[in-house]
């Protein structure tokens, strides 16, 4: 069956009006770099002449910064920008992708009309930027051929060439993307010829998008076996048209005949061979550098610039002003991404499978295939020989869930589906230990910081940084999380108190080069107070089950009942042989348990006695989809899935979380206490599907529509099977938009509990039934104090 997506923009329209953008957005000439010396400050300068950088330009002076310089090596649009197929769908997989299209049409559009817009922007063609001039981790000038620039701000948006120019700097930044050959064809126009609002077609089982180009046809596509291109880097100052290369393309020009028969009688132009940048998982690159305050940069836009220019370059400016854009896009942000994704090698094998997954169906749960096992536990080989299905995190492996020695491991990896998938019943048996023996899952993924100090340092700048209390007794553990000024989760954690001088932070695997770049930018630069990352020298095993207490207490000759070893505790033990393993009194999930931070050096003793002890007691092994299950229908949030940098405590029912009433200043204070007086317009909510077949029907996923009266007021943003409700659960936000207006309101528990929910799926909608707080069903009189605590806690 072929999918179709047609896309009435009008491509001469949208041409215009981004020729107009190009060449009259700053209501002057550009300045030849040979005519007109360059200045020498400006606050800030940006390297790029495409759509990207004259967007960040566009919408930095419309916002009203005067003191910009844009900087192009070659000629302004002379890059990809030039040779773009020029297509533009706002039908995008991601939220922050589909507003950045629908804000990108709307400008072009609107661009028609403005003429001699005054902005002050000065543009310097044939200029090129040799480095970037760092002083302190601080952007303070550019190095150009034609002089030094002094700036405050830094933006690359160098397409191509911006790889090799973040690593160009003393303190170079990593930037990773690669460039791949993409063709398309260009035809004569037909007897009659194409109308300008002729829709574009996109046929994704053929791999190929067909277009008017001047009353003829342009089309080409995403081929399965793309060629990687200058994976030694890039000299040209200026993109040129490649050489053609008819063989490579016949797959693509098959299926346009197949598709369009009558096409086989038209003349044929040129092939164009024209590069593109893609990157490690198919989504452009903005933010700011992690290690360089002030250098910004936005690239890789994975053949979708016309697309994502106009948006991109709105949500950049908007960070670079504010602090922050006005929509979440950590799904964009460059501090996703650490060195390791920056390898030539990773990165030309890495882009040779995402080309063609732009017109692949992907279905739920699919992982990379390429650049796999970069970063491993310890454990690695155990697991996987015990039959562990892997997926990767920030270039990490991760068990998924474990095949016994009797299943069909080839049709498990061959498994893709939106419906039931064939791993059910491994997971189910996996969580049903977890509930009711003990279980093993390796969590080494998980970023981990100490904090320390000579003074109270450590103590008085982690009060300002975090949003909870820190100042406990030695060896308590604290839920906490470090907020933005809009009182937004910049990050969601846990930290140790090891000493009074001595913290130890563990936070979501993602979150490594984000939560340091975070508390680097806040911390004072105080010889006395040390921030190191700890990652790579522990093992975390979490050791799940109402039995996980017999196995430790065994291992350690200490007892480790609740009177003993009390809820949310750390306490460095000995485990077998081992000394010095850091056991904590959490699981993350909800169920009782501990976790084991381990020295690596003894991570396979520890696991070994581990799984020797716990044969009595019925241990087994179990991965992260048996953990995502435990945790959704406890009710529990996760950063990047459910909470993000616009998501407060106050929305998710965390506030208990909160310091607000201990009179101590932190990050974000001054918003929470406004939106504790006006109230809140979401809230974190927990859904249990009724009529939903899990044999039969679709699966939510994540991303469905929920709907309340009828009406939509949010979306799903984490969903998982309850293999003790047996329904599917699902976790969203409910808003409450004014049926006049469409503004939101103040959502209240009143409108929560007195609405009528479905989950739409694919197109139909299920019954729901809306929580605040985990069902009873799931708090047996057996679980520990801190479970009381997090499922009380949701239902406030």
């Amino acid at each position: 069956m072929f999918y179709w997506l047609l896309s009435v923009v009008r491509r001469q329209r949208i041409r215009r009006g981004w020729q107009k953008w190009s060449s009259a957005r700053s209501g002057a000439s550009v300045a030849e770099a040979h005519s007109v010396a360059l200045p020498t400050q400006a606050q800030v300068v940006i390297c790029g002449g495409g759509i990207m950088g004259t967007s960040v330009a566009y919408h930095l002076s419309k916002m009203g910064w005067k003191d910009i310089v844009l900087l192009e090596q070659g000629r302004l649009a002379a890059g990809s920008t030039r040779f773009c197929a020029g297509i533009l769908s706002t039908a995008r997989h991601l939220t922050i992708e589909q507003k950045m299209a629908d804000y990108s049409n709307k400008l072009y559009h609107q661009l028609e009309q403005e003429t001699g817009i005054q902005t002050g922007v000065q543009i310097y063609d044939r200029t090129s930027v040799l480095h970037v001039i760092v002083k302190k981790g601080q952007v303070t000038g550019v190095e150009t051929d034609k002089g030094q620039i002094q700036c405050q701000y830094f933006v690359n948006c160098a397409g191509q060439w911006a790889y090799e120019l973040g690593l160009s700097n003393e303190e170079p930044v990593s930037i990773p993307l690669h460039a791949c050959e993409h063709f398309y064809l260009l035809t004569r126009p037909l007897e009659t010829p194409l109308q300008s609002n002729t829709p574009t077609i996109v046929d994704t089982d053929g791999r190929i998008y067909i277009r008017n180009w001047q009353g003829g046809i342009l089309s080409g596509g995403f081929e399965k076996n793309p060629k990687p291109i200058f994976t030694e880097g890039k000299n040209q100052l200026e993109i040129q048209n490649l050489q053609e290369d008819w063989d490579h393309f016949e797959p693509l020009l098959s299926s346009l005949l197949r598709r369009m028969p009558q096409l086989e009688t038209l003349e044929i132009m040129k092939l164009v061979n024209c590069p593109e940048t893609f990157t490690p998982d198919m989504r452009c690159i903005m933010g700011e550098s992690p290690s360089v305050q002030g250098y910004f940069v936005l690239a890789g836009m994975n053949s979708a610039g016309l697309s994502f220019g106009g948006g991109a370059g709105k949500y950049l400016a908007e960070w670079m002003m504010h602090g922050y854009p006005s929509e979440n896009v950590w799904e964009l942000d460059l501090k996703r991404f650490g060195a390791l994704q920056s390898s030539r090698t990773f990165l030309r094998h890495r882009v040779m499978e995402v080309m063609p997954l732009l017109y692949d169906l992907k279905v739920p749960r699919w992982d990379f295939q390429t650049g796999r096992q970069l970063r491993t536990s310890p454990l690695y080989d155990r697991l996987d020989a015990q039959g562990a299905r892997w997926m990767e995190k920030h270039g990490f492996e991760r068990p998924k869930y474990f095949v016994p020695p009797d299943k069909d491991l080839l049709a498990l990896e061959q498994s893709k589906t939106f419906y039931k998938p064939d791993w059910f019943d491994i997971v189910e048996s996996e969580v049903k230990c977890c509930k009711e023996a003990v279980c093993v899952i390796d969590m080494s993924s998980f970023t981990k910081f100490e904090i320390t100090s000579t003074g109270d340092q450590a103590l008085e700048i982690l009060q300002y940084l975090f949003s909870n209390d820190l100042d406990v007794p030695v060896g308590h553990i604290v839920h906490t999380g470090m907020l933005n000024e809009g009182g937004g989760y910049e990050n969601d954690c846990s930290i140790a108190r090891l000493s009074k001088r001595s913290f130890f932070m563990i936070s979501p695997t993602d979150q490594q080069v984000h939560c340091w770049a975070w508390l680097k930018k806040h911390m004072p630069q105080d010889s006395n107070l040390l921030l190191e990352d700890v990652t790579w020298k522990y093992t975390a095993l979490n050791l799940i089950g109402p039995r996980a207490v017999d196995v430790l207490s065994e291992l350690s000759y200490a007892p480790m009942t609740p009177d003993h070893f009390p809820s949310l505790f750390c306490k460095e033990m000995s485990v077998g042989y081992a000394n010095g393993i850091r056991v904590m009194s959490m699981t993350h999930t909800g169920e009782p348990g501990f976790m084991l931070y381990i020295p690596i050096e003894y991570a396979l003793h520890v696991y070994n006695e581990v799984m020797s002890v716990g044969q009595k007691y019925g241990i087994r092994n179990a991965g992260y989809y048996a953990l995502r299950s435990l945790r959704i229908e406890k009710f529990f949030a996760f950063w990047g899935q459910d909470l993000n940098t616009l998501t407060t405590p106050l929305e998710c029912g965390r506030e208990s979380w909160v310091k607000l009433e201990k009179g101590m200043d932190f990050i974000g204070r001054d918003a929470l206490l406004q939106q504790k007086q006006n109230g809140v317009y979401k809230r974190f909510t927990m859904f249990i599907l009724d009529d939903h077949d899990t044999d039969l029907d679709l699966w939510p996923w994540w991303g469905e529509p929920i709907y309340r009266n009828g009406q939509y007021v949010g979306k799903t943003t984490s969903s998982a099977y309850s293999y003790t409700l047996e329904r599917h659960v699902c976790l969203g936000f409910v808003h409450n938009f004014s049926e006049d207006t469409g503004e939101e309101q103040v959502v209240t528990t009143d409108f929560i509990n007195r609405g009528e929910y479905e989950i739409d799926i694919a197109g139909h909608r299920f019954q729901a039934k809306a929580k605040l707080y985990p069902v009873a069903s799931l708090v047996t009189h057996k679980r520990r104090k801190d479970d009381v605590e997090l499922s009380d806690l949701h239902g406030k």
